[in-house]
């Protein structure tokens, strides 16, 4: 599609145990399978921090169409060779039963367990990000700066970890509040330029707290490794077209901001601070709760916040294409809630746990 900006999705998924849905460190496993199917399939997918874990990413591409065409073909090979070791992938930001992870071995993972102690040891969790093509360092830090006050409303939109080792965290998005215990994890100040934002991140690594640049963990931030804006503050869907809806989204703030600095508009000065407060906001209440308004600051309802977000990038969604998709959408979940509400009703129908984490595999792939 011409003049569209590019989207890809990285997506963390969970391998539990077939029988049991508890969390099964066979990551090594089903990667040696993908790598015997071919060279795409070992390329897709990649280890995480901890071996009950499994990445994969998409292509780069402009039809929302075709990205969920591909998430759902790799959700499905990833089903596929986790069965081989006993396992199902399950779409959750969480685990609902208590686990004690196991580690990937590596010098980096060693040094993140060194410095980091029992932080790094709770983080079986597991995020989208979303990747959209920016065309310069420039544009990409103007487009940082401009999204800040929006990134939360996916956050709560996406929010699918309720359960925590073994209970309910009264969390939609527990997730959140577990990756925000890294030191550079969360809501960022403005930047301003391109050589601002970098001599920010030289200072953080100066510090010697953080090892190397991929632990910059910002809501979002400039991708090391690609020319794109990565936006980092979701939970991973337990449907797949949350995860569109989700990148859909993300690509017209990048749009919308992009052409604001275009046009000479300034980003909006809200600090660091208020962004905490509505990150946890979002986290919290997710779709049934109260949220903050991003254009007000001030408490509003999901609807008022949403509908605020919906008016913001309208014209950038329109031009894609996505506007009417967006809001059917948007309205869909505002009315059946998200992946921490289906677990919770799986869980008020009387579901174990374990239960619970196996339906959500199934859900997890069941557009196939």
């Amino acid at each position: 599609m011409p003049g569209v900006r590019t989207v890809g999705v990285e997506e963390e998924l969970i391998l539990v145990d077939a029988r049991t849905g508890e969390p099964i460190a066979v990551s090594s496993a089903v990667l040696a399978s993908a790598a015997l199917r071919g060279e795409e399939a070992g390329e897709v997918f990649e280890k995480e921090l901890h071996q009950e874990q499994l990445e994969f990413a998409t292509r780069p591409m402009t039809d929302m169409g075709e990205l969920r065409q591909e998430i759902v073909r790799w959700r499905g090979e990833a089903q596929r060779y986790a069965r081989e070791s006993g396992a199902l992938v399950a779409a959750l930001a969480t685990s609902p039963l208590p686990v004690e992870p196991s580690r990937h071995l590596g010098v980096r993972y060693r040094w993140m367990a060194e410095q980091f102690a029992l932080t790094t040891r709770e983080q079986l969790t597991c995020g989208c990000h979303v990747h959209v093509a920016v065309e310069s360092d420039d544009e990409g830090v103007a487009v940082l700066d401009r999204i800040r006050p929006w990134l939360y409303l996916l956050s709560a939109l996406s929010g699918n970890s309720p359960f925590w080792q073994g209970q309910d965290s009264g969390y939609s998005s527990y997730r959140s509040r577990v990756w925000n215990r890294w030191p550079s994890a969360g809501p960022y100040e403005l930047f301003g330029s391109a050589e601002r934002y970098h001599e920010q991140v030289d200072a953080m690594l100066a510090t010697g707290v953080l090892r190397d640049p991929g632990m910059i963990y910002f809501d979002a931030r400039l991708s090391s490794s690609y020319p794109t804006v990565e936006i980092r503050v979701a939970d991973v869907c337990l449907e797949p077209d949350t995860t569109v809806l989700v990148a859909t989204l993300a690509r017209g703030l990048v749009e919308t901001a992009a052409r604001a600095w275009r046009n000479g508009g300034t980003p909006p000065r809200v600090s660091a601070g208020l962004l905490r407060l509505a990150s946890w906001r979002a986290a919290r209440s997710g779709l049934r709760g109260p949220l903050v308004h991003p254009v007000t600051l001030r408490e509003t309802t999901p609807d008022a916040a949403f509908d605020a977000l919906v008016r913001h990038t309208e014209e950038a969604l329109r031009d894609s294409g996505d506007l009417d998709g967006v809001r059917r959408g948007i309205d869909a979940h505002l009315t059946r809630g998200g992946g921490a509400d289906r677990q919770r009703a799986l869980r008020a129908e009387g579901l174990s746990l374990g239960e619970v984490v196996r339906t959500c595999a199934h859900i997890t792939t069941a557009a196939l």
